[in-house]
């Protein structure tokens, strides 16, 4: 089979999603609440949304932007822009106004699909504020770039289309149009640009293609074990690739239900599992350990749940052995992947002891090479420390342009750098022990230091702030920051922490600051973490 054939084999993101019209077409795809649809539906739908898409004069390879959580409408307008050509561009649901202004206009995203009021917060309000001036004529005056936003909503304010209105305009585009634009879209075509911050301290987006995508996550749900007869509950957010690849495009692989659920709640996610008969509930750690330990679980049937897929942090021994012996969860895997490489690197198989499942992220999947170098690039034998480098067809193209700090992570023989620290057992299961960049993990999300830093210091009284990542029962580590306040600042704790939580995501805000008159820094001016994570003992 030539490179081209095989490439064509894995298909893209719109053949997938008629594919699965086709093959599940009376079968439930989406569940939410009172609603309830078919393959059949969803595949109408999305491709009215593509027809809109293309009302809106959208060409082949615009970003198509969208910041809302988890729910029918995110899937309908995610794959109808990506069926329409577009690339998607998912946006963190906990970023404030600013965070995401900065990847709107990074990407020059030409559409936007917002959530109306989530939380409390009015996610138009927030954007408005942060792009209140600008060159622009279009929604938002601070993004020229951005000639559309649809508000996913029934109603909405001036400058902005309703979900409805939205869908309507797509009526005068034929579905012979809609499927002409569809089949421009190449395999090798991009399908995302998905942002994951460095330690340099600004958000760079991974620019993903449909077949990677597609091989990866057909791999996924094989090693998985998901099929058609599943029920699958997405708790893991779209923006993430966990949700929106292993979660959507796994489903619609494979035939499964999808259970959207837009934010995490114990008691939310119980009553799923029991109503709508959830076999399938992958997440991070904190996830399953809330569930197992909440009072009330035993009020509920859990019995239909089969398989668990989780990681982004520590897996205790005892929260494998507690879901297989008081879940009777048949499956549990655990991963290691990361969003430059599509989301997936490391598996465990079905069958792997307790053990492997716990304390090691599994062996690299088919097509994915993975190794173990020291600082000088020698590779280490098992059992030895190193970083951890990454090589096969599922490595990013390359940060959204970013030339230079793409070739701060690619190797000039295709080798991913992945900047964290693990080790390689004899069988080739990895595990991750340590992380070059700092980055920390609160609650499944990766929280990177640099970028907290760079927050805190646009506060007036802060000169300047180092952040690391301090354990947490709950969340299994949360920030800390030690700030040096600027002269005459009266700045407390209670009071930057505050601030905090209205500039930064939830997952970043520091739990805890102290104030410290200089940070300890090396004879090269960088600080020195380690004398911070030694005042902690």
């Amino acid at each position: 089979m030539s490179g081209t054939q095989a490439s064509r084999a894995y298909g893209t993101i719109p053949e997938l999603v008629r594919g699965a019209a086709a093959r599940h077409g009376p079968r439930e795809a989406v569940v939410e609440g009172r609603t309830r649809i078919t393959y059949a539906q969803l595949g109408e739908r999305v491709e009215q949304a593509a027809a809109a898409c293309l009302a809106t004069g959208l060409e082949p390879g615009d970003r198509v932007a969208v910041w809302a959580p988890n729910t029918l409408d995110w899937i309908v307008a995610a794959l109808g822009a990506v069926s329409s050509g577009g690339v998607l561009v998912p946006l963190n649901t906990r970023f404030k106004g600013a965070e995401a202004a900065y990847v709107l206009g990074r990407t020059r995203a030409r559409l936007l699909f917002v959530t109306g009021t989530f939380l409390g917060t009015s996610y138009v309000a927030s954007l408005r504020r942060a792009t209140a001036e600008g060159p622009g004529t279009g929604p938002l005056p601070g993004l020229p770039y951005l000639r559309d936003a649809v508000v996913l909503a029934s109603d909405a304010p001036a400058g902005f289309h309703t979900w409805d209105a939205f869908l309507a305009a797509g009526s005068a585009v034929g579905r012979d149009a809609v499927r002409a634009r569809a089949s421009q879209v190449a395999p090798s075509s991009p399908s995302d640009i998905t942002f994951t911050s460095g330690t340099t301290g600004h958000p760079k987006g991974a620019v993903i293609t449909h077949e990677q995508t597609l091989r990866v996550y057909r791999t996924w749900s094989e090693l998985a074990g998901l099929t058609k007869d599943d029920r699958y509950l997405i708790v893991n957010p779209f923006f993430h690739t966990f949700g929106y690849k292993a979660g959507v495009i796994a489903c619609l692989l494979r035939g499964a239900t999808m259970v959207p659920q837009p934010v995490f709640s114990v008691e939310t996610a119980l009553a799923h599992i029991a109503a709508e008969r959830i076999s399938v509930l992958p997440g991070p750690p904190t996830l399953h350990r809330a569930i197992l330990d909440h009072p009330a679980r035993h009020q509920h049937d859990l019995s239909t749940l089969r398989l668990v897929v989780t990681g982004a942090a520590v897996v205790p021994l005892e929260l494998v052995e507690r879901l297989r012996a008081e879940l009777d969860v048949g499956t549990v895997l655990t991963a290691y992947g990361l969003t430059e490489a599509s989301g997936t690197v490391t598996m465990c198989r079905r069958g792997d002891p307790a053990e492997v499942v716990a304390t090691t992220s599994g062996r690299a999947i088919p097509g994915t090479e993975v190794k173990v170098v020291s600082p000088s690039g020698a590779r280490r034998p098992p059992g030895e420390p190193g970083e951890v480098l990454v090589r096969g067809y599922h490595v990013m193209s390359g940060y959204f342009e970013e030339p230079e700090e793409t070739a701060e992570v690619l190797t000039p023989d295709g080798w991913l750098r992945t900047g964290d620290v693990g080790v390689l057992d004899a069988d080739g299961n990895l595990r991750i022990t340590d992380r070059i960049k700092d980055m920390f993990i609160v609650g499944g999300f990766n929280a990177y230091p640099a970028e907290i830093e760079r927050l805190l210091a646009r506060h007036p009284g802060i000169a300047e702030a180092a952040v690391i990542g301090v354990p947490d029962p709950r969340l299994g580590e949360v920030a800390k920051a030690y700030a040096v306040r600027r002269p005459g600042a009266t700045v407390t704790a209670d009071d930057l922490i505050a601030w905090s939580r209205r500039e930064m995501a939830n997952y970043k805000v520091p739990r805890e600051v102290e104030f410290v008159p200089e940070l300890p820094r090396n004879a090269g001016g960088k600080v020195v973490k380690t004398l911070l994570r030694s005042r902690l003992s």
